[in-house]
């Protein structure tokens, strides 16, 4: 093998190796410069095959891949950050601080219907889970939180929940709730007239 041949295998090699998608020699071509790129590459897949990563041609665009017969040691399960909606949020916070509830009551306490899929959410992080059906008439689910819930968030009961004034302590409550709040149950118009 030349030296110039070894020089540009090692550059397509490094090309394919960085590259964030599949490239075609014309791709390669503009980062390695002039040369027999396909040799190059039909080179290269020999000198991977058979080993724990490959060199592949998928629709005239190559890449390097793990080997088929490896790839089940390689999976691992990845944790997502999931981010909630404030629906999400504020149903998980309604049941976290009355569970057991139905969907009713969720619906009673924050004023507007629960979305489908928000309680879909919550019951697939494993947060919330069905805790029965409520002795009224039509048998409502009730939820409550579950054993994750309370590990996710660092709590060893529900007990240990902030309260309202751990909350306003820390600032997160609306200016508006605490208004609302000062008025003691009285309308607006109640206090302008006194």
């Amino acid at each position: 093998m030349t030296q110039e041949l070894d020089d540009l295998l090692r550059a397509v090699e490094a090309a394919l190796f960085v590259a964030e998608a599949p490239m075609t020699p014309g791709e390669l071509r503009l980062h390695v410069g002039e040369g027999d790129i396909d040799a190059a590459l039909h080179r290269l897949a020999d000198h991977y095959a058979g080993r724990g990563v490959n060199l592949v041609e998928r629709g005239g665009r190559w890449h390097f891949q793990t080997a088929g017969d490896l790839a089940h040691i390689l999976r691992r399960e990845k944790d997502e950050p999931r981010k909630l909606s404030r629906a999400a949020m504020e149903t998980l916070a309604i049941i976290a601080y009355h569970e057991p509830v139905s969907r009713a009551e969720i619906e009673a306490i924050r004023g507007v219907q629960v979305a489908k899929g928000t309680l879909d959410v919550l019951m697939e992080a494993g947060w919330v889970r069905p805790a029965g059906r409520r002795e009224v008439p039509g048998r409502p689910l009730i939820y409550a939180t579950s054993v994750e819930f309370l590990s996710h968030f660092g709590l060893s009961s529900r007990r240990d929940l902030p309260g309202i004034e751990d909350l306003r302590a820390a600032g997160l409550l609306d200016p508006v709730d605490l208004a609302l709040e000062g008025l003691g149950g009285q309308s607006v118009l109640e206090n302008d007239e006194d």
